[in-house]
């Protein structure tokens, strides 16, 4: 076996193992510290911060732990958004308090880029960092953040000029400053996802990631190199939603025989499993392409994440029908799917995003 399938087994086990039951202690729609502590414990957290993160590693690890358990998932996928822009652009200072914590599964961090009004329009921020001698005055809005209202940092984005996507800066804010608060959000899938206020919050110029007015390349670096990883997020959920639609066709009988039996099914099946490879292929196609050069493959991330995400959703639906109304019951491994396939069709660029982005690709061409 490959260092990638050694990898791939692992996480798949520890998702079915002492993630899950870490997970299954956790309070829906908070942070779940336990459930992060044993991402570290287990080894999985590390290779976020590897000295050279690899995108493709990423889809190794979050596609395994989507197929089978997407709380696990979520959570290491969330502390290495939040978490990135502080090792790509952090002073030596930030990034030696910060990432041994979160490393450690010690320090929860979230990813505050989303506004009410800057969402896929995500340049035209309105939190604003007005410098006040060595430090910055944080005064706005940021919502749908990860890991809000209960995470210890934040990499925050705020306008510091009005120079558009130019006039961005990138700060690591901890929690306990002062004229920071949040509240959680209710959403469709429990997850912790908060909103943020800043109240004249005082940020030491020292937490400056980057430069000041670089912060849009910090945030832009951070979504393309864990782009791909949401299709591949999307690919886990999929084949669980497949695995599951086989397993029951073979066993449920309908008519005297098993589902299996009718090709107006299986052929459906057929062309999920088609589209679910394809979708493979293409997460891993962009994660090598961004490895080998990061910057330059932002046409590539967006192919990936629109068909993995497009056909995730397709995948659970299709399995929903296979299964009938019991994949409707609360608590059910297909409704559960639903409620979480939703969501990665907006995050991290919409499906109208992405093709906005391979659509002008092709022009520039």
């Amino acid at each position: 076996m490959s260092s990638l399938d050694d990898l791939r087994a692992r996480c798949e086990a520890l998702a079915q193992g002492p993630l899950r039951t870490a997970a299954e202690q956790g309070a829906p729609g908070r942070v779940n510290r336990g459930l992060v502590k044993a991402l570290a414990e287990h080894g999985v957290l590390a290779e976020v911060f590897d000295q050279t993160p690899k995108a493709l590693v990423l889809c190794v690890i979050r596609e395994a732990l989507a197929r089978h358990c997407t709380e696990a998932e979520t959570a290491f996928a969330l502390q290495g958004l939040g978490a990135y822009p502080i090792v790509l652009a952090g002073s030596a200072s930030i990034v030696d308090y910060w990432v041994p914590r979160v490393a450690a599964g010690d320090a929860v961090v979230g990813f505050a880029l989303t506004e009410p009004e800057a969402g896929s329009d995500a340049a035209h921020l309105l939190l604003r960092a007005v410098p006040d001698g060595d430090d910055f005055l944080l005064t706005g809005e940021k919502t749908y953040i990860s890991n809000a209202p209960d995470a210890d940092v934040y990499s925050v984005f705020a306008r510091t000029s009005d120079t558009g996507a130019k006039g961005i800066t990138a700060f690591a804010v901890p929690r306990d400053t002062p004229g920071l608060d949040g509240e959680q959000l209710d959403l469709l899938a429990p997850h912790a996802i908060g909103r943020l206020r800043f109240t004249g919050a005082r940020v030491p110029r020292a937490n400056v990631l980057g430069e000041v007015d670089g912060g849009w390349s910090v945030a832009m670096r951070t979504l393309d190199m864990f782009r791909p990883s949401v299709g591949a997020f999307a690919v886990g959920m999929a084949q669980a939603a497949l695995d599951a639609a086989i397993a029951h066709a073979t066993h449920r009988h309908a008519f005297g025989k098993p589902l299996a039996t009718f090709q107006g099914l299986t052929h459906q099946l057929a062309d999920v499993a088609t589209r679910l490879h394809a979708a493979r292929l293409l997460v891993h196609d962009a994660a090598t392409a961004y490895d080998a050069a990061p910057g330059t493959t932002a046409s590539l991330s967006a192919m990936a994440k629109l068909f993995a995400t497009e056909t995730a959703q397709h995948a659970v639906d299709l399995s929903i029908q296979v299964h009938g109304a019991q994949a409707l019951e609360r608590g059910h491994l297909l409704e559960h799917l639903y409620r979480e396939v939703r969501a990665p069709r907006i995050y991290e660029g919409t499906s109208e995003i992405q093709r906005e982005i391979i659509a002008r690709a092709l022009f520039r061409k």
